[in-house]
């Protein structure tokens, strides 16, 4: 089952009627059908008649909103026979919804496992639901719950001593001496109060800033290890100042909310956590006097020879002997045509294989490892430009020399015969894409649909299909006449239009297409997304051309896109998967369009017809 078939299976809106609107929440919503985002058991209680019986808590989503459950002891049987797991759709047949200390909280009674909507990973962006001023209604019995009279935390914790905090204002001074409940990473949700972690910082990136129409700011992020996991803490604005300099990387600090926990946005970390971490005002802060008792960075390494093996875009971790290092480059990004410094580093291994690996920016120019070293790289992702070859990601670290076994078994062969062994490359793997003939093949409509391309991966896929509608609203949009600029310029009212970027007022702008079009072939149709030179394909004129017919005479607008429709085209199309408001669903953007050749399509139909040995 497809991510976007899932996607609509479940009943978004639900959580909010059930909670909202109880009293018809039965006729619009019979069976709600919801996401499981998280399952954690609770740590065992000890009552009057000895130890309770098993109890779980579930995160469900309806895609909009999400919200913390409980499992009945009745329904504990879908996770002993191992059918509810994370990312699997669920449909919840008997609920119990209550407000327990202002927090919305459901009691599932019982529940069917949806398996033939298969497990995904999170479906849109939902959100914490809000809750509602109500007084609680009820009552959960077992102090290891959230919603118990005297909450205790799920996971295993325990109380250190904590001296005087930095950071977190005027209210810091409250939290200066005593014992503190450590709580561990991987307890923290957006339900979790009062905790302060301990933890190691390894990795912190440099502050980034933005500059946009509404407005600007600046944030940095770390990550954050402890015996149970790792989780991402950015900081925004008055944050950034506030706490950049307190936290350097490789130290161990003790972190106490006020500091919001949120759902991860997963384009932004490579970590496996589900949460992430928004410091605040208040987030109060401190450096451990004991920097020992919180492990280092943790690696998952995977051998340079088994990098063939690894799908394209994957995350991994390498470490190697560092066979070359490349000067400093630069490249100029196609989209907001700034200058990024690069660096290619070569890495070998006793797989007998070597790679290439670029490192980016501040760690591209201030690198000073020199050749036979052991480096090690957490967080690389896996391209296959040259077979096989990797890029440090923004949230990845590098570590040169260090004090890890792998390091001290790589060091030991080089010096034993490493240095002198000839490496293999992934080379030979370049071209397997075009052997296999699955790099732009020609697809028809319902292939690409029901191919699912774009789902998981960007897919890249030839079309041959017939323009039947072109969108004439926002057909293009007013661009920066600077050489390699595409930016957006902003009408000044004065006659003059102020391009951000390049900050420059133009006379006049030049007009780009951006357009939508819809086309078909026998098989169905499909929304494609289309830039400047292909719509000067489809229109056979450039935007500023039909801008300026849109300003003098209107009135032949209907009749040139009308021109354009009916007309057959090849497309070389890209499908992936976009974020559209809170949703996500594939994008198709054209790459080029041509014109069909027609000499060209006989031959490939007179070949056709002899495969299957039909004659006159």
């Amino acid at each position: 089952m497809s991510v976007a078939a899932a996607q609509q299976s479940i009943t978004q809106g639900a959580l909010d009627a059930i909670f909202s609107d109880p009293d018809h929440v039965e006729q619009r919503f019979p069976i709600p059908v919801l996401q499981c985002l998280q399952i954690k058991p609770l740590a065992p209680q000890q009552g009057l008649a000895g130890q309770q019986p098993e109890r779980y808590r579930v995160v469900l989503s309806d895609v909009r909103n999400y919200v913390q459950c409980m499992l009945a002891t009745q329904a504990n049987h879908v996770i002993h026979g191992g059918s509810l797991v994370r990312g699997a759709l669920v449909r919840v047949k008997s609920y119990q919804a209550n407000a327990v200390k202002g927090k919305n909280i459901l009691i599932i009674l019982d529940l069917d496992v949806a398996s033939e909507l298969g497990v995904h990973d999170r479906i849109g962006e939902p959100q914490a639901f809000e809750a509602k001023s109500q007084p609680a209604n009820a009552a959960i019995g077992g102090s290891n719950f959230y919603g118990a009279t005297k909450p205790e935390p799920s996971a295993p914790v325990k109380s250190e001593p904590m001296s005087s905090r930095m950071g977190g204002g005027a209210n810091s001074a409250s939290h200066s001496n005593g014992n503190n409940v450590i709580y561990p990473i991987e307890a923290l949700s957006p339900y979790a109060h009062k905790w302060t972690i301990k933890a190691r910082v390894t990795q912190k990136s440099d502050i980034k800033t933005w500059h946009k129409a509404s407005g600007e700011g600046k944030l940095f992020s770390v990550n954050l290890l402890d015996e149970s996991g790792e989780i991402r803490a950015t900081g925004f604005n008055e944050q950034c100042d506030q706490y950049y300099d307190l936290l350097q990387e490789g130290q161990v600090y003790y972190i106490s909310n006020p500091c919001r926990v949120s759902l991860a946005k997963k384009q932004f970390t490579n970590l496996p956590n589900d949460y992430e971490l928004t410091f605040e005002r208040d987030t109060v802060i401190e450096k451990a006097e004991d920097q020992s008792s919180v492990p280092q960075v943790r690696f998952n390494f995977v051998n340079i020879q088994e990098l063939q093996t690894v799908e394209k875009d994957a995350t991994v971790d390498v470490v190697g002997v560092l066979k070359e290092v490349g000067e400093v480059s630069q490249i100029t990004s196609k989209n907001t045509g700034k200058f990024f410094d690069k660096r290619e580093l070569t890495l070998v291994d006793d797989s007998q294989f070597s790679v290439r690996l670029t490192i980016w920016g501040k760690t591209a120019t201030s690198f000073s490892a020199q050749p036979e070293s052991i480096v090690a790289f957490r967080g690389v992702k896996v391209s296959d430009f040259g077979g096989r070859s990797l890029s440090l990601l923004n949230s990845g670290t590098m570590s040169v020399d260090p004090d890890i076994e792998e390091a001290h078994r790589l060091k030991g062969w080089y010096d034993s015969q490493g240095r002198t062994d000839n490496f293999a490359t992934h080379n030979n793997m370049a071209s397997m894409g075009s052997a296999t003939g699955r790099v732009d093949q020609t697809k028809l409509i319902s292939q690409v649909k029901d191919e699912d391309l774009g789902m998981e991966n960007v897919d890249y896929f030839n079309l041959k299909a017939t323009i039947v509608y072109i969108k004439q609203e926002n057909f293009a949009y007013p661009a920066c006449s600077s050489e390699n600029c595409n930016k957006k310029v902003i009408d000044q009212g004065d006659g003059t239009w102020r391009c951000e970027k390049c900050d420059i007022a133009h006379p006049r702008p030049q007009y780009r297409y951006i357009m939508s079009v819809n086309v078909n072939d026998h098989t169905g149709q499909l929304w494609l997304s289309c830039f400047d030179d292909v719509g000067r394909v489809i229109m056979g004129m450039t935007a500023d051309e039909l801008m300026e017919i849109k300003e003098n005479d209107e009135d032949r607008l209907p009749a040139i896109f009308e021109a354009a429709n009916c007309t057959k085209l090849h497309f070389r199309c890209r499908a992936k998967m976009d974020m559209y408001g809170e949703n996500q669903r594939v994008r198709y953007q054209v790459m080029s369009a041509n014109q069909l050749d027609f000499r060209a399509e006989a031959v490939k139909l007179s070949d056709m017809i002899k495969q299957f040995g039909i004659s006159s």
